[in-house]
């Protein structure tokens, strides 16, 4: 629970941190707004059209009597929305990111500088990040469609798929959500996208506790882009806390060197646990396994 409470923790903080600094909290609403506008216009198409795909998917079922018509299309029809709505809330956070990386790339750093320690920098091209960040986003994305087509599948058993079905979907979008927010940060430490998801299955808890509810306040219109700044911001100080870098932590420069440490326990609730292993590049910098490719 510990860990959990910790996970919702850094999102207060997060948010109260826009709310101190308040010039880039309107500079992290542009891109949100702008996907905002994209999103609303297909997930108003997928409500009109939802009951024709039903319909559609369906053939077999054009003889039943009433209601077993209705329950069988209905019950499709929820299905396809939610389904719709948890492939939004995952996507949502990736297009954003990808749209308004120079602007989070900016606040995430910012956070780090005010929070004192080193700020790792990227030292790569804009086209180079968006390439770096649009092909991870498709790898989690692959990941996250996978586990929706089986939650999907798992909605038609009787009452489990309406209540344990449905929490389990919560959870899964919210661990996503959390390694999409945590990459703006963790990238520029030079952290890749595998060692990013085994950090944060390494406190599952702590991501849940961060994602999860911001999945549940995504699902309230117009609150997703009122949260992004300050979830970006929360993002950074969690991502400061997994991979500590500045005094007292062992960043990818320190690595270079030959000072090699995984990251240490970002609280005493962590005291005793073996944090997951983080490869930093053998040189070059944060950017050196980038490059690399």
């Amino acid at each position: 629970m510990r860990d959990l409470a910790a996970g919702f923790g850094y999102l207060v903080k997060g948010q109260r941190w826009v709310v101190r600094h308040g010039r880039w909290f309107g500079f992290g609403l542009l891109p949100g707004l702008v996907t905002l506008v994209l999103y609303a216009g297909a997930l108003y198409g997928l409500v009109g059209g939802a009951d024709d795909l039903a319909a559609w998917a369906t053939p077999f079922a054009d003889d039943w009597s009433s209601p077993w018509l209705d329950v069988l299309r209905g019950t499709l029809t929820v299905l396809v929305f939610a389904f719709g709505l948890f492939l939004a809330v995952i996507t949502f956070t990736a297009v954003t990111l990808l749209v308004g990386q120079p602007f989070y790339e900016s606040l995430s750093e910012q956070v780090d500088r005010t929070e004192g320690g080193r700020v790792p920098q990227s030292k790569l091209p804009l086209w180079r990040e968006l390439w770096i960040s649009a092909r991870d986003s498709v790898r989690v994305l692959a990941r996250v469609a996978f586990f929706g087509v089986l939650l999907f599948a798992c909605g038609f058993i009787p009452v489990a798929g309406q209540t344990v079905v449905p929490v389990i979907g919560f959870c899964v979008s919210g661990f996503f959500l959390a390694e999409e927010l945590a990459a703006v940060a963790l990238q520029r430490r030079g952290v890749e996208l595998t060692e990013r998801l085994a950090l944060l299955r390494a406190r599952r808890l702590r991501a849940l506790g961060f994602g999860v509810p911001l999945v549940l306040a995504f699902l309230v219109p117009f609150v997703a882009v009122l949260l992004m700044p300050g979830a970006v911001a929360g993002a950074t100080l969690m991502a400061r806390d997994l991979v500590p870098a500045g005094p007292g932590g062992v960043g990818p420069e320190d690595a270079a060197r030959g000072e090699v440490a995984a990251p240490g326990p970002a609280d005493p609730a962590d005291a005793g646990r073996t944090p997951a292993p983080v490869h930093w590049p053998e040189a070059g910098g944060p950017d050196a396994g980038r490059a690399a490719r």
